[in-house]
């Protein structure tokens, strides 16, 4: 500190020399501080200096003095070795000062209510967090500096614990009302991203004979580190758990647009523990908890409800890519995870300490990134061969390891209770004996999170099967066509290969016993998905595994498994060439596609198939091919089959029978506002019946390894079904995938838009009805709920709005009795559709001609049936329901202007 102020501060009556009592009174602790005190005199303390002379410390002077004392030497002094030493010291007596504030009421009344001193505590970290940001080339072989700067953070980031709030969410509303809430977020972030790259500094260093064992001090400095580093993350993780912090942070351009969440998450994902230090299982423990903590945060942003961080992240180019390469790491880190043989692994003996929810973050991000359609086809080519690998396991191993709720390995989350005092305390101590080997061990104690062992590996098979439903599902307009059953011929081609070279160290079935164990154990994890309804699974989910598993059993060929790897090889290469790890383009992937296709006539019979799509047979072929072999229960199937959407609600499909025997049109049918199929890659979600429901073949007969898989009736897709499948696809305009709301739920939404027809609009109806409607369903969250009002409203104007445009020319005759006609409110919205009934004369004492209107019957209302009548009367009543009461049908007036000829009769 050659340019630091040494002067005392004056206050008033007396002066206080601030580095003196710095320097006297930072070794005490907590306990001896406050016995200190319950000694003194008027709040003061005697102590002895270095020099042997005798100093009296007024402490309330030196708690008022001290946070802005300290933000005067950062300023003003060198950023130095004896400058860093002093900070902790400061820091250190600071933290002390905070924890006695609570029982002494001047230490309270300065540090905790005294405005001014608040806003000078708050502006020393801010401060210390931005200097801490910078990063310091010539640190890297000084493992003082290291030390102590790693520390630096922890222990700035902690203060704001002691003098705001221990309670997240007062530290959170406090943060939040800052106005310099972003330069906060900015230092915060990049001072953590600083110390973890001098973390990956000292976990590689490279040393001359790895059979000798780290010296007592080289494994202590890299735990302290790792300690320090996970206590700083910690603490962003608690921030970002709390809902209003990360959707503030979501708006944060340098660390959201620009990538500064993905970087500090690469740089921690990239951690690797080389030798020596592999075999301290304390440091191996603290770099998983710290990926596990790090994958938290990227969870925690990836399900925000104001705003979509994977939108803001697509929305750059260089933040995509860079997210891109995170997602690599992350199915790498899954690989890893996935490829240890459990029963290997069980058997370890000695102390093991927590290392998070490594793999259940992982798969939970996987499951959030195969679901986005901007990292979908990524996924596919990245982490297909894993997941073929996996299901190429011999069936009891993968019984073992998948189907089982006793899944011998279960991860530990762990939560460090970081002590600043004993921090800075160990850190001074140490530096001051780095050449003398006397610095004693410190670690922090861990607070233990335990998942019951049944509910890890269902939650661990649920987001397996989650991953493959997500890459199997395929949504027109919202995916690529080349993506369409991607995922599927990606599967089928990475069957040919070894998968001994992904997971080694399993048993795997070769040969002709290849196909029969793939279906075995797809079979087996259906089963178990099965029964995973509804507490760890949803219906969709499990539907399109059972969909992938029922298109790929009769493509797969025993004896063709293991042959024409290198054509299947070369078909793919080029697809995959454009969407590749490092680059990913969509021009590419149009034309490699192109061309992949262009290759198909060379190819094998049964590689040139496409494989089915089921679309068409929502309604017809697949039931029955289902009903032969499954436990369905008739009158648990509904003809109107829900499939999936992604955002909005249940689409339907009334078959043309049903139509028919409705009376009803089909050209009526077709203009409606959920009349069109979402295809999720040829998906059905009828309610399934048992857990044999998709067992094709009964008692465990599979098919003869030289007889080709008898193809099933969801293959065979006549041509004309095949060109009303296209033109239904060509009308399509969905957001997402997933339904959020069942009949129940969409049934009270709909009465509530009766009353707030503008409730998009207003967020606190949202938030409130949001809450309201997860009591009858699934949960649904505010923005799911605002995206469906959204897309109800414009869903509804795309159908007016088509609908006059197609019936343009019949408005302009006059009309006439038994014409269909759509009717539509004030506002455009379609009300339901009806046959009109009479055009001239009188309707209730009033002229139809002169008013403009005609006399409609009802035949599908959309609208709530006590929706309010344009043209009440006493006859007709003021009401819908009151209409059909009175009159036998719902017999209204509706005005010319605002109907819409569909056909007529």
């Amino acid at each position: 500190m050659k340019h630091a102020r040494e002067e005392p501060f004056c206050n008033g009556e007396g002066v206080l020399d601030l580095i003196s009592a710095v320097k006297e009174l930072h070794g005490f602790s907590p306990q001896e501080l406050n016995k200190l005190l319950r000694d003194s005199e008027n709040f003061s303390i005697h102590c002895h200096t270095e020099k042997g002379s005798s100093i009296k410390i007024d402490v309330e002077k030196l708690a008022n003095f001290l946070p802005l004392h300290l933000t005067a030497v950062l300023i003003s002094s060198e950023r130095d070795e004896e400058l860093f030493r002093y900070l902790l010291c400061g820091i250190q007596l600071l933290h002390s000062l905070l924890d006695l504030a609570p029982r002494h009421i001047k230490l309270e009344q300065i540090l905790l209510d005294d405005v001014k001193v608040s806003e000078q505590l708050l502006d020393l970290v801010f401060y210390l967090l931005i200097v801490l940001g910078h990063y310091r080339q010539e640190y890297h072989n000084s493992s003082p500096m290291l030390l102590m700067h790693s520390t630096l953070v922890a222990c700035s980031l902690y203060l704001l614990t002691g003098c705001i709030s221990s309670q997240w969410q007062d530290l959170v509303q406090v943060l939040l009302a800052h106005p310099k809430v972003d330069i906060f977020m900015d230092a915060a972030f990049g001072a953590v991203h600083v110390i973890i790259m001098f973390l990956q500094i000292k976990l590689s260093v490279q040393h001359t004979d790895f059979c000798i064992q780290p010296s007592p001090t080289d494994e202590q400095v890299v735990n302290y580190i790792c300690q320090q580093c996970e206590a700083s993350l910690q603490f962003l993780q608690s921030l970002c758990q709390q809902k209003i912090f990360r959707e503030r942070l979501l708006r944060n351009k340098e660390l959201c647009g620009k990538g500064g969440v993905l970087f500090l998450a690469q740089s921690i994902l990239k951690l690797s523990v080389m030798l020596p230090f592999v075999e301290s299982s304390t440091i191996v423990a603290s770099v998983s908890r710290l990926k596990a903590k790090v994958l938290s945060i990227l969870l925690n942003l990836c399900e925000a409800e104001s705003i979509s961080y994977l939108d803001e992240v697509a929305s750059s180019p260089g933040s995509l890519d860079l997210a891109k390469s995170v997602a690599l790491e992350v199915l790498d880190l899954l690989k890893n995870a996935l490829t240890k043989d459990p029963k290997h692994l069980s058997s370890s003996s000695g102390r093991t300490y927590p290392m998070g929810l490594l793999q259940l973050n992982a798969m939970r991000l996987a499951d959030i990134f195969s679901d986005d359609s901007n990292f979908r086809s990524y996924i596919t080519v990245c982490f297909t061969e894993v997941l073929s690998a996996i299901f190429s396991l011999s069936h009891g191993d993968f019984l073992f390891i998948w189907c089982s709720s006793e899944f011998p390995i279960r991860e530990e989350d762990a939560t460090v209770e970081y002590d600043s005092f004993a921090a800075a305390g160990w850190v001074l101590d140490a530096v001051s004996s780095l050449n003398t080997l006397n610095a004693t061990k410190l670690e922090f104690s861990l607070t233990q999170n335990s998942m019951p062992q049944a509910s890890y590996a269902h939650t661990r098979t649920s987001l397996f099967v989650k991953i493959i439903a997500n890459l199997h599902c395929f949504v027109p307009n919202i995916c690529e066509e080349q993506e369409r059953n991607l995922f599927l011929n990606k599967f089928l081609g990475c069957l040919r290969m070894d998968p001994s070279k992904v997971l080694p160290g399993f048993s795997f079935a070769s040969g002709p016993q290849k196909a029969t164990t793939v279906c075995r154990n797809l079979r087996s994890l259906l089963s178990q998905a099965e029964s995973l309804i509804p507490i760890f699974l949803n219906e969709e989910d499990v539907t399109l595994l059972r969909v992938f598993f029922k298109q790929l059993e009769p493509l797969i060929n025993s004896t063709e498994i293991e042959e024409d790897r290198v054509q299947i090889q070369i078909q793919e290469s080029k697809y995959e060439e454009s969407i590749s790890c490092d680059k990913f383009s969509k021009l590419d992937i149009n034309e490699h596609h192109q061309e992949a296709q262009s290759t198909r006539g060379s190819l094998s019979p049964l590689q040139r198939k496409e494989p089915p799509n089921l679309l068409n047979h929502a309604n017809g072929n697949l039931r029955e091919e289902m009903s032969e072999n499954s436990a369905f229960q008739e009158d648990r199937f509904d003809s109107r089959n829900n499939l999936i959407d992604q955002g909005d609600d249940v689409t339907r499909q009334d078959t043309r029978e049903d139509k028919d025997k409705a009376g009803v049109p089909g050209s009526v049918r077709d203009i409606e506002k959920d009349v069109q199929i979402v295809g999720s890659s040829g998906s059905d979600t009828s309610p399934a019946g048992g857990k044999n429901s998709v067992d094709p073949v009964d008692n465990g007969e599979f098919p003869k390894p030289n007889e080709p898989v008898k193809e099933s009736g969801v293959g065979g897709v006549q041509e004309e079904e095949k060109v009303e499948t296209v033109q239904s696809e060509e009308k399509q305009q969905r957001k997402r995938k997933r339904t959020i709301m069942n009949d129940k739920q969409m049934s009270l939404i709909e009465r509530a838009l009766l009353d707030e027809p503008d409730m998009q609009r207003n967020t606190s109806s949202i938030r409130l009805w949001a809450d309201r409607l997860s009591h009858h369903g699934s949960e649904v969250t505010s923005s799911q709920l605002k995206n469906w009002l959204n897309n109800r409203k414009a869903r509804l104007a795309r159908a007016s709005k088509d609908a006059r445009a197609s019936s343009e020319a019949d408005n302009t005759f006059p009309r006439k009795p038994g014409q269909y006609v759509m009717l539509v409110d004030a506002q455009g919205e379609e009300i339901g559709t009806g046959k009109v009934h009479q055009v001239y004369g009188k309707w209730n004492g009033k002229s139809l001609e002169e008013s403009g209107t005609c006399v409609v019957d009802v035949i599908e209302l959309k609208a709530e049936r006590w929706k309010g009548l344009p043209y009440p009367s006493e006859a007709t009543g003021s009401s819908f329901s009151e209409a059909e009461a009175k009159l036998g049908v719902m017999r209204v007036a509706w005005d010319s202007n605002k109907m819409y000829v569909l056909r007529t009769r």
